[in-house]
């Protein structure tokens, strides 16, 4: 397995009742997965246990055979190599759509740096807008803008929080095609969460279920229409 999540338990201070408790997840590498629950559910906790922004307080987290959370082991989240899209897009304001994608390639050579940026932009098709700052894109573009962003350092894991919130209803549904036809292409190994059946089953190749911190179930076919239970 690509990677593997086990036994994960995590309660936020002064909470009454664990954040998550028990949470197992299993992926084959290049596998997209949707976590989808209610508000509280626990889903996004999941996130920031992988992303290294909280220390689970007990279970493992393993990506490609390295272990980087569980056991007296911690790597901190820039080391991960997991790249994080954020429901708000989260794009350094200041900075030029290319600027913002070059960010994370600071280790590259220059060379380098300006390969992987011309390859990105095609990859979403922003090459003509470069120049350009956040302000000036639509939010379609500015999510394009955070997932190339995201994908340039070449993660291991690509993590998604409510990827389409900030989106109208017509846009929600190009733009969940386009990114999935990304992720394929790409072989990106993705986990995103959402309260949103339809884009689950639209994204997705599996669906997990989780309610009060805990998988309830999984369906492997990512085309049917689920309800929460």
């Amino acid at each position: 397995m690509f990677v593997q999540i086990e036994n994960l338990a995590y309660r936020y201070q002064n909470a009454n009742q664990p954040a998550i408790q028990d949470f197992s997840l299993y992926m084959n590498k290049g596998e997209i997965i949707a976590i989808l629950g209610e508000s509280g559910s626990g889903k996004s906790t999941v996130l920031r246990l992988l992303a290294g922004l909280e220390i689970p307080q007990a279970g493992s987290i393993s990506i490609n055979g390295r272990q980087i959370a569980g056991d007296h082991t911690f790597i901190p989240p820039e080391k991960r190599g997991i790249g994080m899209v954020f429901q708000d897009y989260a794009l350094f304001p200041h900075m030029t759509v290319e600027k913002n994608i070059l960010f994370g390639l600071r280790h590259l050579k220059r060379m380098q740096k300006q390969e992987r940026l011309a390859e990105m932009l095609e990859l979403v098709n922003l090459s003509d807008y470069k120049k350009r700052y956040p302000y000036e894109l639509s939010g379609g573009q500015q999510q394009r803008v955070a997932l190339a962003r995201a994908l340039a350092p070449a993660p291991s894991l690509m993590l998604f929080d409510e990827p389409f919130s900030n989106l109208d209803a017509s846009l929600q549904v190009k733009i969940r095609d386009e990114l999935k036809g990304i992720l394929k292409q790409t072989n990106s190994t993705s986990i995103f969460v959402t309260h949103d059946q339809a884009d689950a089953a639209a994204l997705a190749d599996r669906t997990i279920f989780i309610k009060q911190g805990m998988v309830k179930n999984a369906e492997p076919a990512p085309n049917k229409s689920y309800s929460l239970v």
